[in-house]
């Protein structure tokens, strides 16, 4: 029989990155197309900044290659995945007809790590369960990972993907990848 994960107290920090991405996520949809993209990713960024470590992000998406990129490219890289996961969130959250989230209060501790889950519903459609995996670093608590139905993490979504650019093209060719992306969803 597995063991059940241990429950953090409700008041847990690690809500607190969640708590604050899903105020500016409903900020941003509230602007809608009056805001447009670049509106919505103006209000997006700063808590993006906060609420993610994308640097850890990065690192663990491209996997085991981080270590062979050049510390330029791997700024680079950084700098892309910001600009992608930005634009992805101002994309994919671009209009409000009432929507909510609801954070539940029990987190579950994951090792060191903490799983915060969200569940997005509004006036139309299924609520979609989003769960937050976090860490604790010198800054505080902050996102390594989502969860897109508590299955789908979008690390490992990406690894693939970006493990077969780098390995085809090197590292200039991902960070071109993923400035694509970026591209693609506005930003």
């Amino acid at each position: 029989m597995p063991l059940a994960p241990a429950v953090a107290q409700a008041g847990d920090p690690a809500r607190a990155p969640v708590q604050a991405l899903c105020d500016a996520l409903i900020a941003a949809m509230k602007g809608g197309a009056k805001a447009g993209p670049r509106g919505r990713m103006t209000v997006i960024a700063p808590v993006v900044d906060r609420s993610f470590d994308l640097p850890l992000m990065t690192r663990l998406v491209v996997g085991a290659g981080w270590t062979t990129i050049a510390p330029a490219d791997q700024a680079a890289l950084v700098a892309a995945f910001r600009r992608m996961t930005i634009a992805q969130y101002a994309d994919n959250f671009d209009s409000f007809d009432g929507q909510r989230f609801t954070i539940d209060p029990k987190v579950s501790a994951r090792g060191a790590d903490r799983l915060v889950r969200t569940t997005l519903s509004g006036t139309g459609g299924q609520p979609v369960a989003i769960a937050y995996r976090l860490r604790q670093g010198a800054g505080g608590w902050k996102i390594i990972d989502v969860f897109y139905r508590d299955s789908i993490s979008q690390l490992a979504t990406r690894r693939a993907d970006f493990a077969r650019v780098l390995q085809t093209g090197g590292a200039r060719a991902l960070v071109d990848h993923v400035e694509a992306l970026a591209a693609k969803a506005g930003g």
